[in-house]
């Protein structure tokens, strides 16, 4: 393997410096790009409620529960928060992911994360949705372990964030973090000797795919050629919970449909994906549940369809409804 220049230094997979980056929060079995209501309508997208109840007494109800969320904010200025974001559970499930009372603050009074609860259960795909500074990535960040809460709890199934979660976790930075100076074979066995659950030959298939030559260095390749080397390595990993920070923020309209392909053919059908990002028109199609954050603060949760037609609108449209300026 080739050495570091002098002033290189070698990256530890999906573990970027930690930062206090904007953002936060929060999926399923192969599905085509695009779910009809009838097909999700019945699943568990049941249950999803503004009070944190499952189960009994919410089965068809409206997912985000009491009105405070879901409907048209057309001059009204804002919605108020919701606290929970709480799917009904399938029968003796543990929570994916749970997140009790999960604040951050950063210097001063600077809330990044205010009091979030929620729960997460296997075979869906989350949409994190908020503007810029909304709390997204800093809200993945804290599942990842990269950051700590200033207060609350985090538990991905069962595990406080630490050795035991990165087993079951598979991160995707919002930036390139990989050294420029491996090539791909390299990075591919780099993956292989820290992730048991990381699949060389479906890494290798997926270049070969793109085009990619193993042998190139990553200095040597594209802003978006690198994007999708990232991408490829973190879905190449059998895990339970994949998060995805800004997986198409920077990446031309046919890329992004690479990738989305990519994120729903090559992931474990009983996990979960939470993918964050604000184009919420291109990955609208392929999401289970969405979660609109704001000031780190839960605005609106539920499952899409019922969000959709709550309001009578995409959530694209709802999006800009709700984030205009």
């Amino acid at each position: 393997m080739n050495q570091p220049n002098e002033n290189e230094k070698l990256s530890v997979p999906g573990e970027p410096p930690a930062e206090s980056a904007d953002a936060v929060t929060d999926t399923t079995a192969d599905k085509p790009l695009a779910k009809t209501s009838e097909e999700t309508t019945g699943e568990t997208n049941e249950g999803i409620n503004g009070e944190g109840e499952t189960g009994e007494g919410t089965t068809g109800e409206s997912t985000t529960g009491e009105g405070k969320t879901g409907e048209s904010t057309t001059g009204e200025g804002s919605l108020e928060p919701v606290r929970h974001f709480t799917p009904a559970a399938p029968a003796g499930a543990v929570p994916l992911l749970e997140c009790r009372h999960l604040t951050k603050r950063y210097s001063g009074s600077m809330e990044a994360i205010s009091d979030i609860n929620l729960k997460v259960y296997g075979g869906r795909i989350i949409g994190l949705l908020g503007p810029n500074g909304s709390g997204k990535t800093t809200f993945i960040k804290l599942v990842c372990g990269l950051l700590h809460p200033t207060t609350g709890e985090i538990y991905i199934n069962g595990y406080k964030p630490g050795v035991e979660s990165k087993f079951i976790v598979s991160y995707l930075p919002d930036r390139v973090y990989l050294s420029d100076w491996m090539r791909v074979r390299q990075l591919i066995s780099l993956f292989a000797d820290f992730y048991p659950d990381f699949s060389t030959d479906k890494a290798y298939a997926m270049m070969s795919q793109l085009g990619i030559n193993p042998e190139h260095k990553l200095k040597t390749l594209s802003k978006g050629t690198k994007e999708k080397v990232q991408l490829i390595l973190t879905m190449s990993r059998n895990a339970l919970l994949y998060l995805l920070d800004e997986p198409i923020g920077g990446v031309d309209p046919a890329t992004r449909d690479y990738i989305l392909n990519t994120i729903l053919t090559n992931y474990n059908p009983g996990a979960t994906i939470i993918i964050s990002t604000h184009l919420i028109s291109d990955v609208e199609r392929i999401l289970d549940d969405a979660i609109f954050l704001s000031n780190g603060k839960i605005l609106i949760a539920g499952a899409a369809d019922d969000i959709r037609a709550k309001n009578n609108k995409s959530l694209d449209e709802l999006f800009r409804e709700v984030f205009r300026c």
